[in-house]
């Protein structure tokens, strides 16, 4: 009878995801969201796995749900109540957390610690905060009072330790591998089950096939959690998780490295998807993240166009190099942009670049320059607008919490969106107004019509660009978030609003919310209707093919003398006579490069 029982007994693991709360204090939820989560995808292959393999015995099943708070509301009581009936064995595991979700993944926590139910965090914040600092700063003790179990760094292969941990009562306070990081080579590959990936825009999923970067960007935080050795996953294990999802119909992903092409196995595993895609017609399609040099491996952009990739993102940061050199970004070089776009362009690959707005040299007047420059000279599809954040986990944040140097207490808003941290040009109002003003001049009527007749003319699909531009021309004036948190149709209720903050009258609430999203339905279906018959005029046009501005224009030597992007600042006109230096010492043409 004994073991009749033990055959029987279940372990809840929950897999949360969380998001944040928005300027009023409610959740970020949408009906579908924009980006999958990664973090979720691989920590769901990874417990998938530990089930498999019964790590917690025979007699123990694990029975895994997966929550991303973007798309899906976390129904607490229903959720306690499982977890009742099982006599509280299991486990909620907050994956991911970044430092702005911190908060709410506080918040999600409370009532199951109240309950009892053994609770673990993970992600960016707390991985970054014990890398970087002393291990309680950045509100970690929050944690610890709560009985909240900390893991700090990567789940491969320790995943089983914490569940094995909680099954019998004994979650400890840390579980810190920051400084063993594990190799990724045949570990379990993220996957989601379709019933999930269906809840994300364009039903897409991603998977991470390497980490690390070698760079040293002050301002970012996965060098210092992820390290800056590149470790990656085997062709076999790429192709074994695109079979896994192709089985269930799914074939668009998001490959999260941060530098795809810094991933010292990216011709393997570009020839792998290269051959699903043409001998097995699996029709792939892709996003990746590259640097400002990738045009410069030999084959590279021209794989990743055979290999499905049909967006690339570029860290493009900035165009000023006094800028970059103050955030140590050196590796970009400004007289190589043009190069990089137009390679892109040649292969017909949708180029998205993020842009930091607040480094020390900017104004609100050196900002409407440059965008101006980027929109006349770069052959740059989507601009990203970020604020220059010191997030915990960056050396930008390390060295402001040593020298005792002001900044924001409240985590939620270290999204890249506020101010958080005082601007030595900028008081905190003109900065966060030139970083909503950035959107409307980037996102103007006249340049997404120059866009779309350079996507006629390069080949970029464009229906998918229409998609991006109605995305990302409304997502901050009309639903007040990045579009990058973006998605289709936004969800609230009155009971996910921020502890502390009052819950409305349900008769006013839900009037007001649906007037709201009818009119801003109604806003963002005119931009839609606008771009999509300026679409078709222009594929109408017989002359579509044979468009060109001073953007699509080859590079030439003489064009450090007309283009303001190489004039404009002290740095440029550096940058300009370095390269000439360097072409005159090597005896190489600066435009020998050049894809036309």
């Amino acid at each position: 009878m004994q073991t009749a029982q033990a055959a029987e007994r279940s372990f809840q693991l929950v897999l949360i995801k969380p998001s944040h709360y928005d300027d009023d204090g409610y959740v970020i939820r949408w009906w579908r969201g924009l980006i999958p989560s990664n973090s979720l995808a691989s920590l769901y292959g990874i417990a998938a796995d530990c089930a498999e393999q019964r790590v917690l015995g025979p007699g123990v099943a694990i029975n895994i749900d997966a929550i991303d708070e973007t798309n899906t509301r976390i129904d607490v009581p229903a959720l306690l109540e499982r977890f009742r009936k099982c006599g509280n064995h299991g486990l909620v595991a907050l994956v991911g957390v970044q430092s702005n979700q911190y908060p709410r993944a506080l918040d999600i926590a409370r009532p199951f610690r109240q309950a009892g139910i053994p609770v673990a965090m993970g992600g960016f914040h707390v991985s970054g905060c014990l890398s970087m600092l002393d291990g309680r700063a950045v509100d970690l003790d929050s944690c610890r009072s709560q009985g909240i179990a900390i893991f700090a760094g990567e789940a491969e292969g320790r995943l089983e330790i914490v569940l094995r941990d909680a099954a019998e009562g004994q979650l400890a306070p840390v579980y810190n591998f920051m400084k063993d990081l594990p190799g990724m080579e045949a570990t379990p590959v993220p996957f989601f089950p379709k019933r999930y990936v269906a809840r994300t825009l364009g039903l897409s999923t991603s998977f991470d096939a390497g980490r690390g970067c070698p760079y040293q960007c002050s301002f970012c935080t996965i060098i210092n959690v992820q390290g800056r050795k590149s470790r990656h996953r085997s062709a076999d294990d790429v192709e074994r998780l695109v079979r896994l999802n192709w089985a269930q119909g799914v074939h668009k992903f998001f490959i999260t490295d941060d530098n795809f092409a810094r991933n010292k196995n990216w011709e393997a595993i570009f020839d792998r998807l290269i051959e699903l895609r043409e001998k097995e017609r699996i029709p792939l399609g892709l996003m990746i993240q590259v640097d400002t040099l990738c045009h410069k491996i030999p084959n590279f952009v021209e794989n990743a166009k055979r290999a499905g990739v049909t967006r690339v993102f570029i860290g493009l940061e900035n165009i000023n190099p006094d800028n970059l050199a103050a955030a140590k970004k050196r590796q970009n070089k400004i007289t190589e942009y043009r190069k990089m776009l137009l390679a892109w362009k040649a292969q017909g690959v949708m180029t998205m670049a993020g842009y930091i707005l607040g480094f020390p040299a900017d104004t609100p007047e050196t900002i409407r320059r440059d965008i101006a420059i980027i929109q006349k000279e770069l052959p740059l599809d989507v601009l990203e607008f970020f604020i220059l954040t010191p997030l915990p986990g960056s050396e930008d944040h390390q060295v402001l919490w040593k020298n005792g140097v002001a900044m924001d207490p409240d985590l939620n808003k270290y999204d890249v969106e506020h101010v958080c941290t005082a601007h030595p040009r900028m008081s905190k109002q003109e900065l966060e107004g030139i970083y909503r003003e950035a959107w409307s001049a980037y996102y103007t009527p006249e340049h997404m019509r120059t866009l779309m007749r350079r996507a006629a003319a390069t080949g970029v699909p464009m229906g998918s660009l229409i998609k991006v531009l109605a995305a990302f021309a409304t997502a901050v004036h009309l639903e007040n978030v990045h579009p990058l948190q973006g998605g289709i149709l936004r969800l609230k209720h009155p009971s996910e609003r921020r502890p502390g903050l009052p819950r409305e009258n349900p008769w006013i609430f839900w009037p007001r919310l649906t007037w709201e999203t009818v009119k801003k339905q109604a806003m963002l279906a005119g931009t839609v209707g606008r771009l999509l018959r300026l679409g078709m005029a222009i594929a109408r046009d017989p002359d579509a093919r044979a468009y060109t501005d001073l953007a699509l224009t080859r590079v030439d030597d003489a064009e450090d003398e007309t283009l303001d992007l190489l004039n404009v600042t002290t740095g440029a006109r550096a940058a300009v006579a370095h390269s000439k230096k360097v072409a005159e010492l090597t005896g190489t043409s600066r435009t020998a490069e050049v894809v036309g």
